[in-house]
């Protein structure tokens, strides 16, 4: 606890500052601007009937009352506990950045920061939203090859990013030490927003398009209706909802509880400092970009004529709030926070005054230590919940200030719509089961806490919590010959190691030491036979007299015969386009799901199409999601990708104009900062054995 007066900490200067939440200081760290008082309504009218309750007034609840409301839903109502902010909004660092190092939630973060650019203009709520652009910093040769992976995927975004040199980050940021630093990743329009001053704009908007924001007004029971509505009780009284949305932060346990849930969540303690006016910062011209010191593990940015430094440590010494996993969340607790405690980040306020050295002779104001809520790999749980209807969740956010718009605006497209704009799989509630223990979850806490800015290799593993109780008969007896993988809570072979071969788990960019091991493996199953342990995989028995007109409305092609299979659902890409038209039966009497899409698709004619790519590489192999040239642009992007030790050349599959996927164009594909020669090819290049005998079949047809 910050002690009125001042004293030294291995060289910096702590003073006291009143505590964000203190009488004088209700949603400022140290006076931060856009500081707007709550609307004076006091919105006293109550409804018996809502489309939708959302539950909890974060900025992640209020930006869904927005969305819905400004889409024309009727009947939106969010209940909040306390006060709006309450939790972990009101503390947190606010954040922004279109950077992510998935290529599917880079669109929630373009969708936020597009949404706060405009939001102030909207409602005319201060918002306080600051982009002076951010750079993350290389200092290590592994990190400038991170870098190079991440710009691949890149060109066929909406988001601008780019590698900068030293001298241009230290004309961006003067005050670096720039002894280590060897590139950086700039994104134009990064920056920060005051998160309180963010959600009541929200609010602002939501109310003006008709949304009833009601607090305090905690949910005390829940209770599911055969009719598929719930019964929403309050202290201030009771409503029907056609559904509900959990978007309670760290108190989104408590109210899974109420309908028998337990969601995999665990809060864990994150500190920021705030440091007094430093000179070198206020002589500066223009604001300073944020700054991501990757191996320092920490961001930094100007607060004001000062600086804000936030650490992530190690998954040793963070802090996870047992107590509240144990006993649940104070009764009380709402705009509190932790005891602060510099000692456990002082490794990293040490890295931080080495890159910045001005921050020696600063003085630290404040050092705030709150809550946010992590799921057990660190990415929320978004979407439908299974085995309750009409329960959606909104829930995990450690990250939920660049989060909250996109994520708002995603939500409120599939509650409307029925289906969700696009595909955001990884994000999935329903990704966890009765496996997912607290002490799993607490595990993988520590681990994405502790990793959070560790070098993202790709196929990654990450081995806290492991292994589950979702293991196989034949776990024990290979454990000890192979590299496990980890998928839904199963282990599962990756590959199989002999005598004198390196068993470690070395991730790398380019070709690593279970790339020998594999092919190997690839030749004794094509020359003789093997075993594939598909245990995670989902398996579904679908019973009833009505079966087969379920799955006929499902599957775009007829149902298959005993013994056979065919295809389906995603919303990001078509069966057409992708070269599946075999598959799919338009004319089948049965009106499957997205049978008038297909239609019309196929009426305006393909602007892509799905192709098969040889690469000329070197060390370095496709995996998914690069750019691909052609003419000096970027006209498409792949979708998957690998070696083929059949014909000892790189493969792809990748999405190009439909005037260039004729057999023998040429193009390029973009890895690790450079752009390989391409040639579409004529698939496929090995013969499955289905294929083989229907062209026997096809050919004995001929010859007769």
């Amino acid at each position: 606890m910050l002690r009125p007066g001042a004293q030294r900490l291995r060289g910096l200067l702590l003073r006291s500052c009143p505590r964000r939440g203190s009488p004088g200081h209700p949603h400022s760290v140290c006076g931060r601007e856009g500081e707007e008082k709550p609307p004076s309504s006091a919105e006293t009218q109550w409804k018996d009937r809502a489309e939708t309750v959302i539950i909890g007034g974060g900025c992640v609840g209020v930006s869904l009352a927005y969305h819905l409301a400004k889409a024309g839903m009727k009947d939106v109502v969010l209940l909040e506990k306390s006060e709006l902010t309450a939790g972990s909004t009101w503390h947190a660092a606010g954040l922004t950045t279109y950077f992510h190092p998935g290529i599917n939630l880079k669109k929630i973060h373009y969708d936020s920061i597009k949404l706060y650019e405009k939001l102030e203009e909207e409602t005319g709520q201060v918002v306080g939203f600051h982009q002076p652009g951010s750079i993350r910093l290389a200092t290590t040769p592994v990190r400038v090859d991170e870098f190079k992976y991440q710009m691949t995927r890149t060109g066929w975004h909406a988001t601008e990013q780019y590698i900068i040199e030293p001298e241009k980050i230290q004309e961006m940021f003067p005050l670096l030490n720039m002894n280590k630093v060897l590139a950086g990743l700039y994104n134009p329009g990064d920056g920060h927003i005051d998160p309180y001053s963010l959600t009541m704009a929200l609010a602002a908007g939501a109310r003006k398009y008709g949304a009833l924001l009601k607090y305090p007004a905690p949910v005390t029971s829940l209770k599911a209706r055969s009719d598929g509505t719930w019964d929403v009780e309050t202290p201030q009284g009771s409503m029907r909802a056609n559904r509900i949305v959990n978007a309670a932060g760290f108190w989104a346990r408590e109210v899974g509880k109420m309908i028998g849930l337990e969601h995999p969540l665990i809060p864990v303690q994150h500190q920021y400092v705030v440091t007094s006016t430093i000179p070198e910062v206020k002589a500066l011209k223009r604001e300073l970009p944020v700054l991501r010191d990757l191996e320092g593990s920490y961001y930094l940015r100007q607060e004001r004529d000062g600086l804000l430094f936030g650490p992530y440590e190690s998954q040793e010494k963070m802090k996870v709030q047992d107590s509240w996993v144990t006993n649940g969340v104070p009764a009380g607790f709402g705009k509190e926070l932790f005891e602060s405690d510099l000692d456990r980040i002082m490794e990293h306020i040490e890295a931080a005054m080495e890159m910045v050295p001005v921050l020696k002779k600063a003085d630290i104001i404040n050092v705030v230590n709150g809550p946010i809520t992590y799921s057990p790999d660190i990415l929320p749980m978004v979407g439908p919940h299974q085995g309750v209807r009409n329960y959606w969740v909104a829930i995990g956010f450690g990250y939920g200030i660049i989060h909250a718009g996109g994520v708002g605006k995603y939500l409120s497209d599939w509650i409307l719509h029925g289906e969700p704009p696009f595909d955001l799989i990884e994000l999935d509630p329903n990704r966890y089961g009765k496996w997912t223990t607290t002490q799993y979850t607490e595990a993988k806490a520590r681990e994405s806490y502790g990793f959070n800015n560790i070098v993202g290799y790709p196929k990654e593993e990450r081995f806290a919590g492991r292994p589950t109780q979702r293991v196989s008969g034949l776990y024990q007896r290979l454990e000890s010959k192979c590299s496990m993988g980890f998928h839904a809570g199963w282990e599962q072979p990756h590959w199989f190691y002999k005598l004198g071969q390196d068993t470690q788990y070395r991730p790398s960019f380019r070709r690593t030491n279970w790339f020998e091991p594999v092919g190997s493996e690839y030749k004794q199953v094509m020359q003789r036979v093997g075993v594939t342990d598909l245990s995670p995989f989902g398996k579904f028995n679908i019973k009833g007299q009505d079966s087969i007109r379920l799955l006929d409305h499902l599957f775009a092609n007829v149902i298959p015969k005993v013994g056979f299979t065919n295809i389906k659902m995603n919303c990001d890409t078509n069966p057409l386009e992708a070269g599946l038209e075999y598959f799919v039966k338009l004319n089948k009497p049965a009106d499957f799901i997205g049978k008038q899409a297909l239609k019309q698709i196929k009426a305006k004619g393909l602007k892509r199409r799905l192709v098969c790519l040889t690469l000329a590489t070197d060390d370095v192999d496709p995996e998914g999601n690069e750019s691909i040239w052609h003419n000096g642009k970027v006209v498409g992007n792949t979708t998957s990708g690998s070696y083929s030790y059949s014909i000892q050349k790189s493969l792809a599959f990748a999405y190009v104009p439909v005037e260039l996927s004729e057999v023998g164009q040429q193009v390029e594909v973009e890895l690790l900062g450079k752009n390989y020669p391409a040639v579409v090819i004529q698939q496929p290049l090995v013969l499955t054995e289905p294929t083989r005998n229907r062209l026997q079949k096809k050919g004995g047809k001929d010859k007769t």
